[in-house]
């Protein structure tokens, strides 16, 4: 049985949570802090953690940082332009979702995530999306790696930046899915990224737009 760990200050929103996905079959934990969270995965590492953001005593972002290495991370966000959720992403988390995320599609995303794919919530990525579009331009300083990948790679990253799936990719650059994945490999390989989600941020970062 896949094991998820809730962490989020509030009580009603861990218990609303755990409700949705006990029903879905899966073994819930709790904890009310970043901190309590950084505890609970050190002694028994759950297969995914839903991570608020916003908490006292230690923040989703740095309990992610933490624990990150050894289970998947999800992010939990009330607000779909939150900053936060870019720094959750560059500190490992494999993806993020709404608090008002329905009770199937909270489901899914923990079974995906504990599959080892991304996690993203159309709405939050397509304002991701626009928070990087918005802001002021910066002197031209691609980050790290990016001037590394060949044309083709280049193209695959810009369609990760819009949150396309490997199918996706392949249908619409003509390539085969064993193809897509190559360079997929490749790229995470050369921007130095854990996965496709920090590939995200670093795809807006570099200004890609598909």
């Amino acid at each position: 049985m896949t094991r998820v760990l809730v962490v989020d200050d509030h009580a009603l929103v861990r218990q609303g949570l755990r409700l949705m996905l006990e029903l879905a079959g899966f073994d819930v934990t709790e904890a009310g802090d970043g901190a309590a969270a950084v505890t609970a995965v050190d002694e028994q590492p759950p297969d995914v953690v839903l991570m608020d953001l916003r908490m006292p005593v230690l923040d989703g972002v740095e309990a992610t940082r933490r624990i990150a290495a050894r289970t998947r991370v999800i992010a939990l966000t009330t607000f779909d332009a939150d900053e936060h959720v870019v720094n959750a992403l560059r500190a490992g988390a494999v993806g993020f979702l709404l608090k008002d995320v329905t009770s199937e599609s909270l489901a899914d995303a923990v079974r995906r995530a504990a599959a080892g794919e991304p996690v993203m919530a159309p709405s939050v990525l397509a304002r991701l999306m626009d928070h990087f579009a918005a802001r002021p331009p910066r002197p031209p300083a691609p980050p790290a790696g990016v001037a590394d990948l060949s044309e083709r790679e280049l193209e695959v990253l810009t369609r990760i930046g819009a949150g396309l799936s490997n199918a996706e990719i392949a249908a619409d650059l003509f390539i085969s899915m064993a193809t897509v994945k190559t360079h997929v490999r490749h790229i995470l390989a050369k921007l130095d990224v854990r996965d496709r989600a920090q590939a995200i941020v670093v795809a807006h970062e570099a200004g890609l737009r598909g």
